[in-house]
């Protein structure tokens, strides 16, 4: 029985159109449940809109619509990026659905019966576009004199009957917990700013509104709905269909790794397990903060113009060709950049003239010499072997284990050696020169980038899934034959030429791509 394993994006906030920070979050963690489930992993992988707030109720207000409505429209984009990008999540959750709203409720009613909730009035600064409470301390002063929240947004003073839940008396056990479990938050830069917030102090912290009533209601208390991040972060729970005793639960929960932004670190590594522990719950494996995408190395805004369309880049440049830039540009974790024409020198470089042209040039040569027939390896020189061998390294062995720590760039920079490998063994081998003068010794070499190909292929899934599954189709790859195990594999090479497979004239996989006239 294969072993579960949980992963989430945080659910996004849909009050407008899906950004390439979205996309970027939705795709890296796509890239690790890929990985896992080629693995042998039995994931569940889980995404979703976080629909409720002040913001969405004040946007729907501007609008002129309801909040149902919005949240109705503006979810379909987020279904519809998912889909477009390839993003092979098993569930798509919304807050607005009657589970989700049960589920909050179970969890609300958990931490009441635990004596950790009680009924004050709050006072103090509330950011409506970071849905957020600051003290006073952390607020900055703006370039004329207000008051902003740490990440610059506006605060406004807010009074009104709350509800409280006792997050001060969690300080110790937070701490606790980050120094036994290390890698609970990660990167260790998140857990640093997390220990230092923590050691600070905790106020008690205010999770309900009575200003507004776009949200799940309080159990028993008219008139106030819970504060969205009570809310949200129960989204990880419903979704394995909490507060039932399901299947799905049981086998799934704890969520091995929370993938978000590092804006909201906090919530994930001091609010929800708070709320865990207060319910009960075991806590999530891991929080993993990634950094932010930057537009030519300045932060995406409306007021700058520079927020990009991340359908509009896949249309442009292709899913495969977007998907591939961004988790090899950017290291997980850190901030990074992309532009025009980055992406199309980073993609034609490494996958079009690279690997793209690898396999174009060794699949046609051998459809067109051998008629499609797998080459004879009886020639076989030492030469052959150590490619190999440093193929299979590079795809069985440094790739799983830098994907398993999340080290994503890493991971492909590993792979795109070996790719450059069979590249300088190619041209030093010549087989269009060994065609005239030792055919024998020709076939042995295309026998060995035919193999080379191959296990790059199938390791490469996770970043260009469809791509390579065009690729491994090509190779008569079946598909029982591409996962991680496939690579250490004996005798699939003889089964294959046994097998009757002829090798049809390839189609290119990764055609160049030219920077738009408007960039």
């Amino acid at each position: 029985m294969s072993e579960p394993f949980y992963i989430t994006t945080a659910i996004s906030y849909p009050n407008g159109k899906p950004h390439i920070g979205h996309a970027y979050e939705s795709i890296a963690t796509d890239a690790i449940a890929r990985f896992q489930r080629m693995a042998g992993r039995d994931v569940f992988f889980q995404t979703g809109t976080d629909e409720h707030g002040l913001k969405m109720a004040q946007t729907a207000r501007d609008r002129g619509i309801t909040p149902v409505a919005l949240a109705e429209e503006m979810s379909g984009h987020f279904q519809t990026m998912a889909n477009e990008l390839n993003i092979s999540c098993d569930r798509f959750i919304r807050t607005s659905e009657p589970a989700h709203h049960a589920a909050s409720q179970a969890l609300w009613k958990a931490m009441e019966a635990n004596g950790d909730l009680y009924l004050d009035r709050y006072e103090g600064w509330y950011s409506v576009r970071d849905e957020a409470f600051y003290d006073e301390k952390e607020l900055v002063e703006g370039e004329n004199g207000e008051k902003l929240s740490p990440q610059g947004t506006p605060v406004t003073w807010t009074a009104e009957e709350s509800w409280f839940f006792k997050l001060s008396e969690y300080q110790d056990r937070l701490l606790a917990l980050y120094n036994e479990q290390p890698d609970f938050i990660r990167p260790e830069s998140r857990r640093n700013e997390v220990m230092r917030f923590v050691e600070g102090g905790l106020a008690d912290l205010s999770i309900s509104r009575t200003s507004f009533d776009w949200g799940v209601k309080v159990p028993d208390s008219d008139g106030h709905v819970m504060y969205v991040w009570v809310d949200a972060l129960t989204n990880y729970l419903t979704g394995l269909g909490y507060p039932e005793d399901t299947e799905a639960f049981r086998k799934y929960w704890p969520a091995d790794f929370h993938i978000i932004g590092k804006d909201i670190v906090r919530f994930h590594a001091v609010y929800w397990p708070a709320f865990l522990m207060s319910a009960g719950i075991s806590l999530p494996k891991h929080v993993f903060g990634h950094g932010f995408l930057l537009n030519r190395g300045e932060k995406m805004s409306k007021s700058l113009g520079n927020v990009a369309d991340p359908l509009e880049l896949a249309e442009r440049f292709g899913v495969d060709q977007l998907r591939y830039f961004l988790l090899s540009e950017v290291t997980f974790g850190n901030d990074g950049s992309y532009s025009a024409e980055a992406i199309v020198a980073r993609c034609n470089a490494d996958l079009a003239n690279s690997f793209g042209n690898l396999a174009q040039r060794t699949l046609s040569f051998i459809a067109k010499n051998l008629e499609g027939r797998l080459p004879s390896r009886a020639a076989v020189q030492p030469v052959d072997t150590e490619l190999l061998e440093t193929v299979r390294n590079a795809t069985a062995i440094e790739l799983p284990r830098l994907m398993n720590d999340l080290a994503i760039s890493q991971a492909i920079e590993s792979w795109i050696k070996a790719v450059f490998a069979c590249n300088q063994y190619i041209d030093a081998q010549a087989p269009w020169t060994l065609r005239k003068t030792d055919p024998e010794r020709m076939e042995a070499v295309l026998g060995t980038l035919f193999i080379a190909i191959r296990d790059l292929a199938i390791a490469i899934q996770p970043v260009v899934p469809t791509a390579a599954g065009k690729l491994l189709d090509i190779l008569g790859m079946g598909a029982d034959q591409r996962d991680l195990a496939a690579l250490t594999a004996k005798g699939w090479y003889e089964e294959l030429g046994n097998s009757g497979f002829t090798l049809a004239a390839p189609t290119p996989i990764f055609p160049r791509l030219e920077v738009p006239a408007e960039d």
